[in-house]
């Protein structure tokens, strides 16, 4: 008689934790946590993860939370990393890079830090595939955005292994010239600080007229919320938006024309143009 239980297919010798890219990370701190994290969610095997993190409080929590393996130093623990994440403060990349790049030559990689241009990151760790990204804090949960540039080195399908780290954390926007990475910077970079200030003038002034800290905060954060989903699902221009909920000699209206007599759109403007400015400063001083 035939045994009827089904036959497992023959192995082919690999495994997804076999096959995926070991993926290595120069640095354990918070945006290199927020993709590791969202990697690992995703299903990226542990088992294919290194992280190097020399500050042994945060090594510990890295790895603990992640399960992965953590040294306190580069070198030879990088071999054979198909892509390597800069995650390092910008003033200690070089004296990082240096034990690495004998190990890393061959890698793809892609650093999340400020103000090192790819110049310099290409020379220090001996590749020029180098990817630079701009992401923002809200990659923490998800909801960030990432601009992107790549070397002339860096190939399509090394492209889409960079979209594909950072897809966890939330958009990418791939740029054609480097030096939008510094508007990149003002713009989304640091762009949450910005909504954040603004949240901040709201609820002092909920609280000056009268409610609670706790009403001041529901109102303001669910009001940005939706002003900016509403804002993602038209076709409508923020302009048109604005002025279908001012009507002249209303509410609107009159804080509207408050904030332009302020002169706060102009102020805004000349605000991300400083960080643009740093952005560029930053390049400049730690080299290109």
């Amino acid at each position: 008689m035939m045994n009827s239980t089904p036959q497992s297919a023959p192995s082919s010798g690999t495994s997804p934790a076999s096959t995926a890219p070991l993926l290595a990370f120069v640095g354990g701190g918070n945006m290199a946590c927020a993709i590791l994290g969202g990697l690992i969610a995703a299903g990226h095997p542990a088992s294919r993860v290194v992280v190097v993190e020399p500050h042994a409080p945060q090594a510990g929590v890295v790895r603990e939370k992640f399960g992965v393996r953590v040294e306190g130093a580069g070198g030879a623990v990088l071999a054979g990393a198909d892509i390597v994440v800069w995650a390092v403060k910008p003033q200690v990349f070089l004296a990082a890079a240096a034990p690495c790049a004998p190990f890393v030559g061959g890698a793809l990689h892609l650093s999340v830090m400020a103000g090192i241009r790819s110049d310099a990151i290409a020379r220090a760790a001996g590749s020029e595939r180098v990817v630079r990204a701009m992401p923002n804090t809200p990659a923490l949960i998800g909801e960030g955005i990432a601009g992107l540039f790549a070397r002339a080195a860096v190939t399509a399908d090394d492209r889409a292994a960079i979209e594909r780290v950072l897809a966890p954390t939330g958009e990418t926007l791939w740029v054609a010239q480097e030096s939008d990475l510094d508007a990149v910077t003002a713009l989304s970079g640091s762009g949450p600080a910005y909504v954040f200030f603004f949240l901040e003038a709201m609820m002092q002034a909920a609280a000056d007229m009268g409610l609670s800290p706790e009403q001041g905060r529901r109102l303001a954060q669910a009001t940005f919320k939706g002003a900016t989903s509403l804002a993602r699902a038209s076709d409508e221009s923020p302009e048109t938006l604005r002025s279908r909920v001012t009507s002249k000699g209303g509410t609107t209206y009159a804080a509207i024309t408050a904030m332009e007599s302020a002169g706060v759109k102009p102020a805004i403007v000349q605000a991300l143009r400083a960080a643009q400015a740093r952005a560029k400063e930053l390049g400049d001083e730690f080299g290109g």
